[in-house]
């Protein structure tokens, strides 16, 4: 992958976070643990993995919402460090949260909502110019003029969400973390909001981090797709790749699970289930964390973490049984 076609790359990106276990006594979470990736100028990476995995967590702190343990995240080549890069990144790289009835503010109107990056960053020149933005950014995402003077209450959940991604879009950015964007919202809109955000990156040339559980919107929006267990990344690989051909055996349980339409190839579709409950990350097992679940661990997964390398063009795994599964 040349450097001129990377926008957004993470290097040994760690979050640990300091959970209290006795008197006096704290122990590290590790939320995320030594993550890579890269993603390219106008692609959407999606990263799956089942709850508390950690994949929300690389999300925040991909954009400083949480302050990284440890690691380096490059925007356009710019390693971000000190106040000002991070200044210049906020305006290039922003957030869709998971929750559209809690990430907008009840007290202020869909307009001051919207308008407030604006404000923040000092985008424009006068009252006018503000509004005028603003009700541009709500023809953007599906909504009118009209609905700028209302609150947040009086919108479903799938009109709240348009409403945050218009005040994510305020400041052109050129790389969105969307994190599980239609998660709480009914099935038939989830299918609207994904096409809006389909159109949106045709539009205005946008890069996505896209973090969801649901293998099967992650498949239809994402051009690679990352799969994370335990605060680690086991696999990465093209969407159709990593459908077709997992390599992992978690990520293969997981795709096991995809519902299919067809009851024919459902039957006949082998349902992979794990044994075991899956550990705590506060006391996540030595070596390779999935090793408590994996049908196919032996000694050496205990001993160390397996590298997370190229096993074929463009596929990246971590598995130290990788020869034996085939």
């Amino acid at each position: 992958m040349s450097e001129k076609s990377t926008l957004v790359e993470v290097k040994g990106l760690k979050e640990y976070f300091d959970i209290n276990v006795g008197f006096f006594r704290t122990k590290p979470l590790k939320a995320v643990d030594d993550v890579s990736f890269s993603i390219r100028k106008g692609e959407t990476l999606g990263l799956v993995g089942e709850s508390g995995c950690g994949k929300t967590t690389v999300g925040r702190t991909m954009l400083y919402l949480y302050q990284p343990t440890a690691g380096e995240i490059y925007f356009g080549g710019e390693k971000i460090e000190g106040k000002e890069s991070l200044k210049r990144y906020r305006r290039k790289a922003q957030m869709v949260f998971q929750d559209p009835y809690s990430s907008l503010n009840p007290r202020m109107t869909v307009g001051d909502i919207v308008a407030e990056p604006l404000d923040v960053h000092r985008l424009y020149q006068n009252r006018a110019e503000r509004n005028e933005r603003v009700i541009q950014l709500l023809d953007l995402v599906g909504l009118n003029s009209e609905h700028a003077s209302r609150y947040a209450h009086e919108f479903s959940g799938g009109q709240r969400q348009r409403i945050g991604i218009a005040r994510a879009l305020a400041v052109n950015p050129e790389f969105i973390v969307c994190d599980e964007p239609v998660s709480a919202l009914d099935v038939s809109i989830q299918a609207q909001v994904i096409n809006m955000f389909d159109d949106l990156q045709d539009r205005l040339g946008l890069t996505y981090l896209f973090i969801a559980h649901d293998l099967l919107v992650v498949r239809h929006i994402s051009d690679r797709i990352a799969v994370m267990y335990l605060g680690k990344m086991v696999e990465l690989a093209d969407a159709e790749e990593i459908y077709h051909h997992p390599l992992h055996p978690y990520s293969r349980s997981l795709l096991s699970a995809v519902p299919l339409p067809d009851p024919k190839a459902a039957r006949a579709n082998k349902r992979i289930a794990l044994s075991g409950d899956i550990p705590s990350p506060l006391n996540a097992p030595s070596g390779c964390p999935f090793r408590t679940r994996c049908p196919y661990a032996a000694e050496i997964c205990s001993g160390s973490m397996p590298e997370f390398k190229e096993a074929e063009s463009g596929h990246y795994v971590a598995c130290h049984r990788l020869a034996e599964i085939g």
